[in-house]
């Protein structure tokens, strides 16, 4: 797989870079990345994928923006309000870099659906903001076989977290919990979004370059407040109603 003289100048960071080099930069535009929510997470992720020159991506939402997302959702902007997101993120995402092909899926990821759309991606990242949909990304890479990389934020902590077979989300999240809540409910620092979603499409790099050693079966958890991180490793539930 060649690159063309645009791409060689746009990606001379990466290709500089003993750990990606030519071979990672290939691998990136070879591989095909589902991206589930254009929120908060999903939509820096999004950017630092596109612009990494990931051959594919396919975001999934089914939300239009409002402005009450402008304070942490970067891909969009004050003129896209009342846009379906996935639309006016293709657009950015385009723009930023033409060399990558964009699907936009305007509709939400459930159970029922859920295998179609992971399957055919070599990766999968988990933005959203409820269990079920959660819940049901993660049965369906586990299913499809696809490596999972899911990230979580509300008010000042975040956490990012890489599953790939066992352990699954579920062995680390094995029932919704009872006091589950939303960032609508109890805010969250628009910067955190940023932070986290970077460290999503980060771990994305390293699993698909084969660089480093990515966050498999840990959990990387950032208190802002403190400006502190700790990770730990997760399990395997043999209980697991999904991997176990």
């Amino acid at each position: 797989m060649s690159f063309s003289d645009d791409e060689v100048e746009r990606y001379a960071r990466h290709l500089v870079l003993r750990e990606i080099g030519g071979p990672g930069q290939q691998r990136l535009k070879a591989a095909r990345v589902l991206i589930v929510g254009a929120g908060g997470l999903g939509a820096p992720a999004a950017l630092y994928l596109a612009a990494a020159g990931v051959g594919a991506l396919t975001l999934v939402d089914a939300d239009t923006v409002a402005l009450s997302n402008l304070q942490r959702q970067v891909l969009y902007a004050t003129d896209d309000e009342g846009r379906v997101k996935v639309e006016a993120a293709a657009a950015r995402l385009a723009a930023l870099n033409p060399h990558v092909r964009i699907t936009a899926v305007a509709e939400s990821l459930t159970e029922a659906n859920a295998r179609a759309l992971v399957a055919g991606h070599d990766l999968v990242l988990d933005g959203t903001d409820d269990f079920a949909t959660r819940f049901a990304v993660n049965a369906a890479c586990v299913v499809e076989r696809v490596t999972l990389v899911s990230g979580a934020i509300g008010r000042w902590t975040g956490q990012v977290g890489v599953f790939a077979g066992r352990p699954c989300y579920r062995c680390f999240v094995p029932e919704i919990p009872p006091d589950a809540e939303t960032c609508a409910a109890v805010g969250v620092v628009g910067a955190l979004a940023g932070v986290v979603g970077s460290m999503m499409a980060l771990e994305a790099i390293k699993l698909l370059t084969d660089a480093g050693e990515p966050l498999t079966g840990r959990l990387l958890i950032y208190d802002a407040l403190a400006g502190e991180t700790r990770t730990v490793r997760i399990g395997p539930d043999p209980e697991c109603p999904v991997c176990g």
